[in-house]
């Protein structure tokens, strides 16, 4: 090769980790097309939490005509496995295999049981809307195979994510964990985004027919995926083969984590978090419509003005963590962003300025980028080899548990205060700024929450972890 073909070449490849934050994440034992391939797990999930939160929201409620407060009970079914991640991160750690595995066998079982939930999920819904052929059935039927299907899909979309980022940790070198943490993040954004866009496509016409198809097509990208991702990427060790060994039992585990760097504090600093950025996500497009009366068109590019920001997010917290930066100080100006962020959001309504709205909106996105990746370093880099599953799988409860309460309080909240005698004085805004002046508070408190956090030493013990069994 010539000087200037040598040349050449070494100016596209910087070109290429300068401009694609996540393309000098691989390592030679993980290299890029192997960390590609393990991270469409996050496609699965951004998929199924589309399809339950999103599109069969819409179709349940104005197409198959279903109450929306059945619908809202169904939708949160899935949050009830939430808490059993511990458990199964715990499970995957400690999991004695005769084939020498501990992750892959739980991804396998997680993406099984997600299948089962699309599987049963068209069917029950026909006989939910009472219509057509699905009338013999009696009501209750639907009921009852709906919300089967709703917490299988729940329990499943939990399970995998839980220990497709187990596995990650475990391959990563901790150096290179941040940009792994980012590259994850984008593509569970990116699996939303481009699942939005097609269950939208494919149901423009809607049917019954049409939807039992889209549905079973998820089932089936599931599985394909998930085994594409796990495909090779855990080794077989011998000494996962013995059944004899003795393993600690979940709350031994528990009580060592517990005790060890503040985890208690951390899983605090995370719901809170999490509820101060999650509160107004089904306020935010109502919130522009009804006050800042806007377009459909125009409420609906405030979603990916939000989902931009977690993406600049997530590329500058990748490449500042890669740097050796302290995570939770990371975390925290995601935080501190999302303070001005809300109050930008509340101004949009005196002054009838879209502007602000809009700047708000992207700054929350860029806050909760940096406080979720800032976080879930942290919890990578904290997690002794032995109990990764375990420290990942009570991350992961935490965030979900508080993303649905919050969800769920800032909806409750907002309708109480509209219905109040108040809302003649304050106009129809004053629900939700209650919601919003609430997240700002539970932003504050989470700084102070997280004030231990940020004076603790993070690379101490990511250079203290044993080996790997």
């Amino acid at each position: 090769m010539n000087r200037v073909s040598l040349k050449l070449m070494h100016t596209w490849l910087g070109l290429g980790s300068r401009f694609l934050p996540f393309a000098d994440a691989a390592t030679p034992d993980l290299p890029l097309g192997r960390l590609m391939r393990l991270s469409m797990f996050q496609v699965t999930v951004g998929m199924a939490l589309v399809l339950l939160v999103g599109t069969l929201n819409r179709v349940m409620i104005v197409e198959l005509e279903v109450p929306a407060s059945l619908v809202g009970v169904m939708i949160s079914l899935p949050l009830l496995f939430a808490p059993f991640r511990a458990l199964i991160g715990f499970k995957s750690d400690t999991h004695q295999s005769a084939l020498g595995w501990r992750r892959v066998p739980f991804i396998f079982r997680g993406t099984m049981v997600q299948f089962g939930g699309l599987a049963i999920m068209p069917f029950a819904l026909l006989v939910l809307s009472g219509g057509g052929e699905s009338a013999r059935y009696p009501i209750w039927v639907g009921h009852i195979g709906a919300g089967i299907a709703f917490l299988l899909v729940g329990a499943g979309l939990h399970t995998v994510q839980t220990i497709g980022l187990a596995l990650a940790t475990d391959l990563a070198p901790p150096e290179s964990q941040p940009k792994v943490v980012g590259l994850m993040y984008v593509m569970l954004l990116l699996g939303m985004i481009v699942s939005a866009v097609c269950f939208g496509a494919a149901l423009a016409d809607f049917s019954p027919l049409r939807l039992i198809q889209v549905i079973q097509a998820c089932a089936v990208i599931t599985i394909v995926l998930n085994g594409v991702a796990a495909w090779k990427q855990e080794g077989r060790h011998a000494a996962r083969r013995n059944p004899a060994r003795s393993q600690p039992s979940f709350r031994e585990s528990w009580d060592s984590f517990a005790q060890g760097g503040h985890a208690v504090r951390r899983l605090l600093a995370v719901g809170f978090g999490t509820m101060g950025f999650s509160m107004a996500d089904v306020l935010l497009e109502p919130y522009g419509g009804q006050i800042l009366h806007l377009s459909v068109g125009a409420t609906t590019s405030l979603t990916a003005t939000l989902a931009g920001g977690g993406l600049i997010g997530l590329a500058i917290a990748s490449r500042v963590l890669s740097r050796g930066a302290d995570p939770f100080r990371m975390a925290s100006y995601g935080v501190m962003t999302g303070v001005p962020a809300f109050v930008a959001v509340m101004a949009a309504s005196p002054y009838q300025a879209p502007e602000f709205f809009a700047v708000g909106t992207l700054m929350v996105g860029f806050g909760a980028g940096l406080f979720g990746h800032g976080t879930l370093t942290a919890t990578m880099n904290l997690a002794p080899r032995t109990q990764v599953g375990l420290a990942l799988g009570a991350w992961g409860a935490a965030q979900a548990i508080a993303a649905g309460l919050a969800i769920a309080v800032g909806g409750i909240i907002r309708d109480l205060v509209t219905s109040a005698p108040i809302e003649s004085q304050l106009g129809p805004a004053a629900g939700y700024m209650c919601v919003y002046a609430l997240e700002i508070i539970l932003l504050i408190w989470t700084l102070v929450t997280m004030a231990p956090l940020m004076r603790q030493s993070i690379g101490v013990s990511a250079r203290s972890r044993g080996p790997s069994v």
